[in-house]
């Protein structure tokens, strides 16, 4: 299932329940019968009739979880632990290329589709032949059905705001599907990668879509798999779907099993109770070098940065008026200067910092679109070097000296003196914290870091109270709009997540035109995004720090698993093990 762009402060605590003591274990899957997928796709017949090498039937992959999930019906979810299961189950009509993470037909219920030349409607033509695993087929009025029944009153429903932008869904025939949006936004067409329901286990009304037993136990699925149980807080368990339209998986099913706890995660991927778990810096030394195990690592949609206001915090404005008109903003005393951010930025050892905070899991950016976006990131920007003779340069050239010897520059009688906040108890930030202190003292700033409560650092945000932060952004999405950080219409003292008070028209204009592209082709769309990653680099708003590395160990028993960093299961039904061969 697509990812969906969920910005939110990545600096958020998340509190996981405590596993139940005694719970149940996952029960076996029965192997489907003799004659069951003779003549599926993917069926390689049983172990003892394939060749040395060859994919064989069997076995069950068992992955896991921190939490468990919450719901089994795709639109009334928004957890991560659901979604993953989701993905097993229901079709989607747009895919997502697992490398570069755009929006392809490639795993989808879409063979094509084409948009008017105004880029408001968007013909969808479907895969023939599609089935739910009861046989009913899959088409365009389950598409529609589920999209009606988002926007319906009856359905309490978190992904409301996938509808807003429709303007209407038209049936034209079964395997023909034509959305039409009210205004262009390219990256609204994510909002049509939601899983599907089977519109025949509902009412046609939508009357029972919150009370309906598929929320708790899906009994069709059009997916790579089937769903067998769920025991709360242990454990999922789905089997091979012979009906797949991709081919029937080679292996017998996967379980999902729920452990809290990172260590007990680590213990069974080493023991091989589990297949796979996602590790964090501190582990992977303990499963480097392992013969039975394989790490995938890869850059993944989130960053950390220091955010400097442009503007005064002793008298935060908006970005623009009630007539949609710039308000000249009442600069900040020392970091309207772009020299001194440029002298931040140069100031830091970034190599340290990865090393020593990140424990190496991290790598440098130099701007706002990250490389897991292939199609619009420009690779050609380069980061900021650590030079600090430079960084002192900078500075004279911008008039702080320090005239009297006390290693603190001084300009028209002022101390270059700026406050530093990030949140108690994330240590990343404040180990992070004290070393920028460090060597931004180093060259003759007074950094006074302050490490203070989540719901104090929250409001000083939004509020634009602040001068410096550390802080960082999760969930971007394959999309690189991220307009909410740099319009100066979300430059809103209490609310927008432009809280560094960034202005510059044309980045205004370059967002506009990067989302409102009509037909959304990414090459056509690339250009403005590699303008505003070159003058958000050039005007220096964030100090990028470094960008997010994820690691995913696995037992190398498996064979077939080709992992991209928008999607490690796409091709989990040409999976197979290799110890069941022959």
């Amino acid at each position: 299932m697509m990812r969906r762009k969920w910005f939110s402060l990545a600096m958020l605590v998340t509190l996981v329940a405590a596993l139940v003591a005694g719970c149940a274990q996952p029960v076996p899957i029965a192997p489907p019968a003799a004659d069951a997928g003779a003549a599926a796709a993917g069926d390689a017949g049983a172990p003892g009739e394939a060749a040395a090498g060859e994919p064989v039937r069997g076995g069950v992959w068992t992955r896991s979880s921190s939490a468990d999930a919450s719901i089994l019906n795709p639109i009334l979810s928004s957890d991560a632990a659901s979604a993953a299961i989701h993905a097993m189950l229901v079709p989607g009509l747009i895919g997502q290329d697992p490398v570069s993470g755009a929006f392809v037909p490639e795993g989808s219920m879409s063979e094509r589709w084409e948009v008017s030349d105004d880029g408001l409607v968007w013909t969808f033509y479907l895969r023939d032949g599609v089935t739910w695993s009861d046989g009913e087929p899959v088409d365009a009025a389950d598409f529609k059905f589920t999209y009606d029944a988002i926007a319906s009153d009856l359905v309490e429903t978190p992904r409301k705001s996938s509808v807003e932008l429709i303007e209407s869904i038209e049936v034209i025939d079964p395997l023909t599907i034509q959305v039409t949006f009210k205004q262009v936004k390219c990256d609204g067409l994510g909002d049509l990668g939601l899983g599907w329901l089977p519109s025949h286990l509902f009412a046609p009304d939508f009357s029972d879509v919150m009370t309906n037993d598929y929320n708790q136990a899906p009994s069709v699925s059009a997916g790579p798999f089937v769903f067998q149980s769920w025991t709360r807080d242990d454990n999922t368990i789905l089997t091979r779907n012979e009906s797949y339209w991709e081919g029937a998986p080679y292996m017998d099913g996967m379980i999902y099993r729920v452990v809290p706890d990172s260590g007990t995660r680590l213990a069974q991927l080493l023991s091989g109770e589990i297949d796979t778990t996602s590790l964090e810096p501190t582990q992977l030394s303990s499963v480097e070098g392992n013969p039975n195990i394989n790490i995938y690592s890869f850059q993944d949609d989130g960053y950390d940065y220091i955010g400097l206001n442009l503007a005064n915090p002793a008298n935060p404005q908006p970005g623009k008026d009630e007539e949609g008109n710039l308000i000249e903003q009442d600069p900040h005393p020392i970091l309207s200067d772009r020299n001194v951010r440029k002298a931040i930025a140069h100031a830091l050892d970034y190599k340290t910092i990865i090393d020593s905070v990140y424990l190496g899991r991290g790598y440098q950016i130099a701007s706002n679109v990250l490389p897991a976006v292939e199609w619009a990131h420009d690779p050609s920007i380069e980061p900021y070097a650590y030079d600090p003779e430079l960084a002192r340069q900078l500075l004279e050239e911008a008039g702080w000296v320090d005239s009297n010897g006390d290693g603190v520059r001084e300009k028209d009688g002022v101390e270059l003196k700026l406050v530093l906040v990030t949140n108690a108890g994330n240590k990343v930030r404040e180990d992070l914290g004290a070393l920028v202190q460090d060597q931004l003292g180093q060259i003759g700033f007074n950094i006074d870091f302050q490490a203070i409560d989540f719901g104090t650092l929250v409001q000083q945000l939004l509020g634009q109270t602040y001068d410096m932060v550390i802080i960082g952004w999760t969930g971007m999405g394959a999309d690189p709009n991220d307009d909410v950080f740099w319009r100066s219409d979300f430059d809103t003292p209490g609310s927008g997540f432009n809280f560094v008070s960034y202005q510059n028209p044309r980045i205004d204009e370059l967002l506009q035109a990067g989302v409102t592209v009509p037909g959304c082709d990414p090459e056509e769309r690339a250009p403005f995004y590699k303008e505003i990653q070159q003058i958000i680099h050039d005007d220096v708003p964030y100090v990028f720090i470094s960008g997010g590395v994820g690691d995913v160990g696995y037992n190398n028993r498996w064979a077939g698993i080709d992992p991209g960093p928008w999607s490690f299961y796409w091709n989990v039904h040409q999976w197979w093990n290799k110890t069941l061969a022959p």
